[in-house]
């Protein structure tokens, strides 16, 4: 079977972003399908292709799967309005590759909630199946985070989510609250399967090389690590909050590491060399490989964000799910499903939002005491492999996908139509 598989931030594994379309896209390929991942260009991504762009378009084969790499640059340090453009932009192009690309079966994964697009058109114009993936609510969140207040624009964002549900054949949410979002627009819930983030156990229980650390942090040096994005959504800032509370206790042995960039991250290195918090090092994006052996050397892993309650059963942080696959205690300043998990399964700390002297405290007791930071290495393992172990999540997700049923179902529809 043909996929044609759009999601705008793809890449591989030598990119800094989340690999979930990648490995999935494989497990398309390993099963003997054809697919076809149309994508734009992501300041920390890395698509594996490389050579000159022909009329803004770049196409190659990269392990097996088809690539179509649009010239769109996008990253987080860009404003509303300019992410909004290259939305739009990669929109109407990948538009056109729906319209003219030969498949079966027509798959998007959002962000942004524009590729939906594509699909809808697909499903309406061609009468492909379309399976859509939905990784944040809009607009709800980005109305909940201050990003635009605009009625306008909120009510566009609304019906195109209703337009994309309405028109998927079937949905796939990465949280427990993505999924009750969906079903409040009424969906029926056959339609729908919850399908999270998932660990890459292989990757990180042996990653190549060893462990690994900055040269500017110490091998002596207790090291708690956060990994993704630093922008609004990301509260970086509560992180130098408790860094701060650290100090102030004297904790000059544990270093907090932040790795990657983003649209706060001038603003936050600006903060910690103002305040004098040596204790946190900034560091730019590295690759998935390379993290894994950065993981293998840490304490524990932070898992925060900002204080906005959409985000407490609505995202699927990629970065968790890591943490999870590497063995190492998860410390997490925000209540939902992620910290629900933690505590089930004694994986680390869950700590109130908005509590430097808690998060502080958090990341001292999973240094300190030995039997906590090992039980949690236990609990967070457990998780893995009991709950997100890629290889389990990926059959679930091929098979929702790729399921014959799905174009016999539209094949029979269109005879029953025309008949």
């Amino acid at each position: 079977m043909r996929i044609l598989y759009f999601h705008q931030h793809f890449t591989t594994p030598r990119g800094a972003c989340g690999t979930r379309s990648y490995e999935f896209a494989k497990r398309m390929v390993a099963a003997g399908h054809q697919v076809t991942i149309v994508c734009g260009s992501h300041d920390t991504g890395d698509t594996g292709l490389s050579g000159d762009y022909v009329r803004g378009v770049r196409r190659g084969e990269v392990d097996g799967i088809d690539i179509i790499e649009l010239n769109l640059p996008y990253g987080n340090q860009l404003g509303f309005v300019r992410r909004a453009w290259t939305f739009l932009r990669f929109s109407m192009r990948a538009v056109r590759v729906a319209l003219t690309e030969k498949y079966d079966i027509v798959f998007a994964t959002t962000t942004p909630l524009t590729v939906g697009v594509p699909g809808i058109l697909a499903r309406w114009l061609r009468r492909k199946p379309f399976v859509f993936e939905v990784r944040d609510l809009w607009p709800e969140l980005p109305k909940a985070m201050g990003v635009t207040r605009n009625p306008i624009v909120l009510g566009l964002m609304s019906l195109l989510e209703w337009s994309s549900y309405r028109s998927a054949d079937r949905l796939v949410a990465l949280s427990p609250g993505i999924r009750e979002g969906i079903l409040r627009r009424g969906v029926s819930p056959e339609r729908v399967a919850m399908i999270p983030n998932a660990s890459d156990c292989e990757l990180f229980r042996e990653p190549s090389g060893g462990p690994w650390r900055p040269e500017s942090i110490s091998p002596d040096s207790k090291l708690v690590v956060f990994t993704g994005t630093h922008g609004v959504a990301n509260g970086l800032e509560a992180v130098l909050d408790a860094a701060a509370e650290l100090k102030r206790r004297g904790r000059d042995d544990i270093a907090v590491l932040l790795v990657g960039k983003g649209g706060r991250k001038a603003a936050l290195v600006e903060r910690a060399t103002r305040e004098g918090l040596d204790n946190v090092v900034f560091h730019d994006p590295i690759p998935k490989t390379r993290i894994a052996s950065l993981l293998a050397s840490a304490d524990a892993g932070l898992q925060v964000l900002a204080n906005v309650p959409a985000f407490y059963y609505g995202t699927s942080p990629n970065k968790f799910f890591d943490y999870c696959a590497a063995g190492i205690p998860i410390v997490c300043n925000y209540p939902g499903w992620v910290a629900d998990l933690i505590g089930e399964q004694q994986a680390g700390i869950a700590v109130p939002p908005e509590s430097p002297e808690a998060l502080a405290t958090a990341i001292e007791r999973i240094c300190d005491d030995r039997d906590l930071n090992a039980a949690s290495r236990q609990g967070a393992r457990r998780l893995a492999d009991s709950q997100f172990n890629r290889e389990l999540l990926a059959t679930q997700f091929v098979s929702w996908v790729i399921d014959g049923r799905l174009a016999d179902e539209r094949g029979s529809s269109e005879r029953r139509r025309a008949a």
